[in-house]
């Protein structure tokens, strides 16, 4: 589950946020398996999406991550619950996309990591209300 300033995103939804104020974010990783899973590491990264296939990710100057946009998941039992919380703050107007990746932390692994990928959340920065 995914909470955009305290919202519940999905695919088909946009949320609106004004420019200068901290958005709070909240990812909810649930295990529905009957094996405990991890470690993981969740990693949280803005683009934009120019509409012709570039996505821009180099955007330093436009969001910054109030705390950190990694966080690391030692182990989610069975029906447990495993929550993260962060904030974006936007700087500039326009629209903006965010990947949500989880992928293995296991080092001692020969194998690649493997990664699930959620669907990005689109994010309309406006400017404040006066």
């Amino acid at each position: 589950d995914i909470l955009v300033d305290g919202k519940v995103c999905d695919c088909d939804v946009v949320v609106t946020c004004q420019v200068g104020d901290p958005v709070p974010l909240q990812v909810k990783l649930t295990n529905w398996s009957k094996h405990s899973v991890g470690p993981f590491a969740l990693t949280m990264m803005p683009y934009q999406d120019y509409q012709n296939g570039v996505h821009n990710y180099d955007l330093q100057d436009a969001i910054t991550f109030v705390g950190s946009n990694t966080f690391h998941i030692d182990t989610v039992k069975p029906t447990k619950d495993s929550v993260y919380f962060g904030a974006l703050l936007f700087l500039y107007t326009g629209d903006f996309y965010l990947n949500i990746k989880f992928h293995e932390d296991n080092c001692s692994r020969e194998l690649p990591l493997s990664w699930l990928c959620l669907p990005s959340v689109h994010i309309r920065a406006t400017e404040p209300v006066a």
